[in-house]
């Protein structure tokens, strides 16, 4: 059937779904996902943006019965940066903590308790890292920063963004006010991509279309009292104060002598909740791992021992490898560190994490569904102690889950 651009129809809409939209049916019993919606609102009417066989996507643009925790988005750009700007602080952690319960539940994980979610209370200006595209405006003749508009290829100017620190949305004005002077044009470059640490110094630059992206200067953070190197466009911890809010709770999960870190990027997880053990860290992405070796090397330094003492100075050591192609530093005396890209964890390793079973499985994951995929696997032969979800991305729909997991005996 072939549906409108702009479709008048009322829907109830049941809850949430763990992508973050609103999920409710046509009259045809076709399930519809929304965004710009809340549980238990009605919609009357709603922008289709994409059309499949057993579902559509869109956007709301009329309800008629708001719900009490709506409010007031602070931008314009909000659908393609931060949806979830139309929730109140508490509704939106009720629902991130509903839909780490919903993708446990769908695994058929029941029965567990979900601690409440940890914030640092902080809800806007938290991002440390903001890619923007950029804009011609022919009206005005000059290029303005801009996002990709939700679902589609188009862009939207802006004139401001609230989540990510003001250090980053001042220098790319800055940028784009140089290119503007310059008479420069948008469709030279394929976006703005900028980075702050903690004390407000930013690095970061343009990448041009058909270029090399260039090699920026790297900034330095101080995570747990541990100062951290890494580059701009590689991979780094967003929101950094609810991060220590999940390695604090690592940190005190970790019994054993031995630590393996996998999936460990920079090393910003081993090497902060496990000083002074046995820790070895495994990253496969090379960039990353430039970093890993000068953090664990830095590490090293600050764990060397007066004569003696037993030294740890081989540890902690860091290896360039998959995860999955590291299966011979899986011990039964260990504590094992997991924290993998959005698709989970390869099934080889969790096949090898079942035969060694260490001690303790730390399992921290930017993807509920899949995590709770690779967790049922697990229970096997492991019980969930604790799952406590981190709110690292205010007012968007992602969560950070961490789920401590011990052998049973």
């Amino acid at each position: 059937m072939k549906y409108p651009k702009l479709l008048s129809t009322e829907i109830n809409i049941e809850k949430l779904v763990p992508g973050g939209q609103g999920i409710g049916a046509l009259e045809d019993g076709k399930k519809v996902f929304l965004w710009n919606v809340l549980p238990d609102e009605t919609v009357t009417e709603f922008e289709v943006t994409k059309t499949k066989s057993h579902y559509l996507e869109g956007v709301v643009t009329k309800i008629k019965n708001p719900s009490k925790h709506r409010v007031a988005p602070k931008d314009a750009c909000f659908l393609s940066t931060s949806p979830w700007q139309i929730f109140d602080f508490a509704c939106e952690l009720e629902q991130k903590q509903a839909l780490v319960e919903e993708s446990l539940r769908q695994e058929k994980l029941e029965g567990l308790n979900v601690e409440s979610v940890r914030t640092d209370d902080k809800e806007w200006f938290y991002r440390n890292k903001m890619e923007y595209a950029l804009y011609y405006d022919y009206d005005q003749s000059k290029i303005l920063p801009a996002f990709h508009r939700r679902g589609t290829h188009g862009k939207i100017p802006i004139k401001n963004s609230s989540i990510e620190r003001p250090e980053i949305f001042k220098k790319a004005k800055e940028i784009i006010d140089e290119l503007n002077a310059k008479g420069e044009e948008a469709r030279k470059y394929q976006s703005l991509l900028l980075r702050t640490n903690q004390n407000g110094v930013v690095s970061g630059g343009l990448f041009e279309n058909k270029k090399p992206h260039p090699v920026f200067e790297n900034l330095t953070d101080d995570i747990l009292g541990r100062e951290y190197s890494y580059s701009p466009n590689g991979f780094f911890q967003i929101n950094l104060p609810v991060y220590e809010l999940a390695l604090k709770e690592i940190e005190r999960e970790i019994k054993t002598e031995k630590v393996l870190d996998l999936y460990s990027g920079v090393g910003t997880i081993g090497l902060s909740v496990a000083r002074n053990k046995r820790l070895t860290l495994v990253e496969c992405d090379k960039s990353a791992f430039r970093e890993l070796e000068t953090n664990a090397k830095e590490a090293r330094v600050k764990n060397a021992t007066p004569i003696g003492v037993a030294p740890l100075l081989q540890f902690p050591r860091a290896f360039c490898a998959k995860s999955e192609a590291a299966l011979d530093y899986i011990e039964p005396d260990e504590t094992v560190i997991l924290d993998p890209p959005r698709a989970g964890c390869d099934k080889k390793l969790l096949e090898k994490l079942l035969e060694e079973t260490p001690e303790k499985i730390i399992y921290l994951s930017c993807n509920p569904s899949t995590q709770a995929r690779d967790v049922k696997v697990l229970s096997e032969k492991y019980l969930i102690e604790r799952i406590i979800p981190f709110d690292f991305f205010p007012k968007t729909p992602h969560i950070e889950n961490l789920i401590i997991l011990k052998k049973v005996l």
